[in-house]
């Protein structure tokens, strides 16, 4: 498969049953690695600063299920949150696994990262002597990566972990590291867009990122742009409760600003999303979630939307409206 027809399959406007991305994506793998000649994704996942909702959010992928994403397409060489090994033994698998995969590896990334006071607010390791840092081990993870892939918006942008007043002095992995990072920001994360990014590194390499390093794939438009309501909007017919079927704009909704595809790719199984259980979406893509979101159900500034023109705002990397 070409990359452009991958690249379809994962902005396939899909409905009810017929999600292509999720149905189609472990043949295409497959029949990648069998006509290439390749191995799957060798991949290290690191968990520090977060609350543990993307790997959860990560375990709940459907059509291909996470057993099939661990046999038939990445390599899950260390994990801190899914592995068996603890203490000293999980630290030796770390140290040789990098080594032997050095320059091959994908880093992972969840969560935050306190820097502040030398990163000693989060260790995910300790040793006979010391802590290691989470600071420490990105940092150098990060240097000896091919790719490194921020899951969630904590570890993209900071997210929760970083707001107000940030304590730790908590920070998203680009500021971390002096390269590049592809950001898959949410709060959670939804697993396709995760594996879909996953599934483009093994088959064809980094994909077109926004200029907020995140594949355009999956936000390359708002959400206001596809929602449901979106007629009530442009008919200024807006919602003066929450349950009401209007536009919930007036109820603070942050679509006009945040890119994702959420309308259409959805979730739960792609049943269902924030604004189809009656809730305003609260932007939780963005760069500045959740300071810039909160106080949640007060409408927005009317300057940060664009005008609702298409013109592109910071927080929205570039999307369209």
């Amino acid at each position: 498969m070409q990359k452009e027809e991958f690249s379809q399959i994962c902005r396939e406007l899909s409905s009810g049953s017929n999600h292509a991305l999720s149905g189609a994506i472990l043949p295409v793998v497959e029949e990648h690695l069998a006509f290439h000649n390749k191995k799957k994704l060798p991949v290290i996942w690191l968990e520090t600063n977060d609350s543990g909702d993307n790997n959860i959010a990560f375990m709940n992928t459907t059509y291909p299920y996470l057993g099939r994403v661990f046999t038939e397409m990445i390599d899950l060489l260390y994990s801190n949150t899914f592995m068996a090994a603890q203490g000293r033994g999980a630290l030796s698998i770390l140290e040789q696994v990098s080594e032997t995969y050095k320059g091959k590896f994908t880093l992972i990334v969840e969560g935050a990262i306190p820097k502040k006071d030398n990163g000693l607010y989060n260790a995910i390791a300790r040793t006979e002597t010391r802590f290691i840092t989470a600071l420490e081990a990105v940092t150098r993870l990060g240097e000896m990566a091919e790719y490194v892939v921020a899951i969630g918006t904590c570890a993209s942008f900071g997210g929760p972990t970083a707001a107000r007043p940030n304590l730790t002095g908590s920070a998203g992995v680009r500021d971390v590291l002096d390269r590049e990072v592809i950001n898959v920001s949410g709060c959670p994360v939804n697993p396709d867009w995760f594996v879909g990014t996953l599934a483009h590194l093994l088959m064809y390499g980094r994909p077109d990122l926004d200029k907020l390093g995140r594949p355009t794939l999956f936000y390359g438009f708002t959400v206001h742009r596809h929602c449901q309501r979106r007629s009530y909007f442009d008919n200024k017919d807006f919602a003066k409760k929450l349950g009401d079927i209007e536009c919930m704009f007036s109820l603070g909704c942050m679509g006009p600003r945040t890119s994702a595809d959420c309308p259409y790719r959805q979730w739960i199984n792609h049943v269902s999303w924030p604004v189809k259980a009656n809730t305003p979406c609260i932007g939780c893509t963005n760069e500045d979630f959740p300071d810039g979101s909160s106080p949640f159900f007060t409408p927005m500034p009317k300057k940060s939307t664009g005008k609702e023109s298409g013109k592109n705002t910071s927080s929205q990397g570039g999307a369209k409206l």
